[in-house]
């Protein structure tokens, strides 16, 4: 027999205090429900009883009523509020027989009169005590039950209206953002910039001792996906503080004074956990100008959220070890009170990389990524001019994506060539079968613009001429890539991009003495350049060296607003005259330029036709040593 005894829980052990915790979770579950499921069984048993008791009687018609009445088979009536019951001859208090609603009819108490049968009223019911509280508490039961629900799906899990206006920051511990200024590429200007709040976070007594002060503030200003939130978390990472990080929009809400209120307890909990940084994403959501913004004397809840971040921006000193970033890519939209000095005191410009800055990124992102020995990633930074850093890291995705796809383990140059075309000109489409009329159409006009390309001093090299639609709409496209990183251009280098863009048509009117509407695009850009040149540059005969000044939307973004011009009717007319010429000029050159090469033209569209894209290498051979 084995000595061995089953033992429950020891008293004290961890199973014994989970059992205690599990049984006091469940306990208090039950009190917060035993009141409304009380209040249920009491409702339900008296609708149940009602129901019971109600059944018992038979309801017949009215008229079958007045029948029973007339026949004698009744010797009782009560008459109750909305209903009548009769009774059996000789029953006392009960033997009811039949039940019926009641009827507005006069001639009823005559009947029982003449019929001898004896009635009676009875008076309606006052509801019990237990009733009357029943009826108050239910309601305001279900009324606090659906307040809870709608403030937690208004706050947050966990969170009821009293919290609120509590800060919704993200705080991130000391040293535990994960990312320092060697995760940042691309950007050397603005970590040299932030270099300096790093070190005030790490050695203040080094500033306070000379009597300089950090900033207390800095705006980061910079294109979508150029590293601005990347940057603030650097910071962060590098100072080994605190880092509290929320966007602007989350200030603000639909109570009034809610997103005030959630500055002060932001800036409250900031200062208690100095040093840190607080992190404000898209500051243009609550820092909008209040210039013109909304009607005189109004209140509005945006305004009153930036009055008390101007406030609090002030109330701090620079001793107290709290440093606001800021981050925004609309800077010319932001309240003047922000920007002036004791607030955010310095702008930083994140701006997209250049071609340096574009290798190190993309080598920054390929760190973790299997390449080929044979891929020339200065080679795809060149092809990615204008992208931001974002940008790239997609494009290093797309390729790892791409060589996973063609069950490759190491990811090739074509495969960023693809993804860069991905990127630019948009996915491939191959299902789409163009009608072979078409097809012909498209594969001249790209020549055309690969030609004119070759033969245009200070044109961009052709990377690649494609038949393959892409995208929307583009359904063929001629890739060129510059061979250096370009600030300038000159006016000839201007004239011979308007040449490229429409070699495209002409090339289709040599050859088939018709155009379509495939130059579209081409001639909407060709003509941007034109009138840019007249208006911007100052590249006219009339207007030599004159700026005409006009507005297209936002100044930083120049996303292509609608356009306000500050001159006369009489220039506008002249740009538009001039503009015209200049395309005119230049589609006549274009056009003499490419009947001098028709043999290069049918080649090249030919060997395009077979293979339908052409890169670069076989390009220079199709073309041979020729050059402008």
């Amino acid at each position: 027999m084995s000595d061995e005894v089953q033992r429950g829980p020891v008293p004290g052990s961890s199973d014994s205090n989970q059992d205690n915790d599990q049984w006091r979770r469940i306990s208090a579950r039950l009190v917060r429900w035993l009141p409304l499921i009380l209040i249920g069984l009491i409702v339900g048993g008296q609708l149940l009883l009602g129901a019971f008791a109600g059944s018992q009687v038979p309801t017949v018609d009215y008229s079958q009523f007045k029948a029973e009445i007339e026949a004698g088979r009744l010797s009782r009536v009560e008459i109750g509020t909305d209903y009548l019951v009769g009774y059996a001859p000789d029953s006392s208090g009960g033997g009811a027989l039949y039940r019926t609603a009641r009827v507005d009819d006069p001639a009823f108490v005559p009947l029982l009169e003449s019929q001898g049968v004896s009635f009676y009223a009875v008076p309606p019911q006052s509801p019990g005590i237990l009733s009357s509280i029943i009826g108050w508490i239910f309601p305001i039961a279900i009324m606090l039950f659906l307040f809870r629900r709608l403030s937690r799906a208004a706050g947050g899990i966990g969170q009821d209206v009293l919290s609120i206006g509590k800060n919704r920051s993200k705080v991130v511990a000391e040293g535990e953002t994960g990312v320092t200024f060697k995760d940042v590429a691309g950007a050397d200007e603005a970590k040299a910039e932030l270099e300096e709040v790093v070190d005030f976070l790490k050695n203040p007594a080094r500033y306070a001792e000379i009597g300089g002060k950090i900033p207390k503030g800095v705006l980061l200003v910079g294109a979508p996906g150029t590293g601005k939130t990347l940057l603030a978390r650097a910071v962060a990472g590098e100072a080994g503080v605190s880092f509290m990080r929320l966007s602007g929009s989350e200030f603000v809400e639909m109570f009034v004074g809610v997103g005030a209120s959630r500055v002060r307890d932001l800036f409250k909990q900031a200062r208690a956990s100095s040093p840190s940084i607080v992190f404000i994403d898209e500051l243009d959501a609550i820092g909008k100008s209040r210039a013109g913004g909304g009607v005189v004397g109004g209140n509005d809840e945006r305004e009153q959220t930036l009055n008390q971040l101007l406030v609090e921006m002030d109330g701090f000193d620079a001793r107290t070890g709290v440093i606001v970033i800021a981050a925004t890519n609309r800077p010319e939209v932001l309240d003047p009170a922000l920007l002036r000095p004791g607030r955010f005191d310095r702008q930083v410009l994140v701006d997209k990389p250049d071609l340096k800055g574009r290798e190190e990124v993309l080598a920054l992102h390929a760190e973790n990524v299997k390449l080929d020995p044979n891929v020339d990633l200065s080679r795809v930074a060149r092809a990615t001019a204008g992208l931001a850093g974002a940008d790239l890291a997609n494009i290093v995705n797309e390729a790892a994506l791409l060589a996973v796809r063609a069950d490759r383990r190491l990811v090739r140059q074509e495969d960023f060539s693809e993804a860069i075309e991905k990127s630019i000109a948009g996915l491939s489409r191959k299902n789409r079968v163009l009608e072979e009329g078409e097809r012909r159409i498209v594969a001249y006009h790209e020549t055309g613009h690969a030609l004119m390309a070759h033969f245009s001093p200070g044109a961009d090299p052709v990377e690649k001429i494609s038949i393959v639609p892409r995208g929307m709409g583009a359904l063929g496209y001629t890739l060129q890539l510059p061979s250096e990183e370009r600030f300038l251009r000159t006016k000839n280098e201007l004239l011979g991009q308007i040449d490229v863009l429409l070699a495209g048509r002409a090339a289709e009117e040599i050859i088939f003495g018709d155009i379509s509407t495939g130059a579209g695009n081409d001639l909407t850009r060709a003509a941007e350049i034109a009138r840019r040149m007249i208006t911007d540059y100052g590249m006219s005969d009339r207007f030599r060296n004159v700026y005409l000044p006009s507005r297209r939307g936002p100044s930083f973004l120049d996303d292509g607003g609608a356009v306000q011009r500050e001159y006369a009717e009489s220039t506008q007319t002249y740009v538009d005259e001039e503009t015209a010429r200049i395309i005119e000029e230049r589609y006549e050159h274009v056009i003499a330029t490419l009947r001098e090469h028709t043999d290069l033209l049918e080649s090249v569209t030919a060997e395009l036709l077979k293979i339908e894209v052409i890169d670069r290498d076989r390009f220079a051979e199709l073309v041979g040593a020729q050059a402008a």
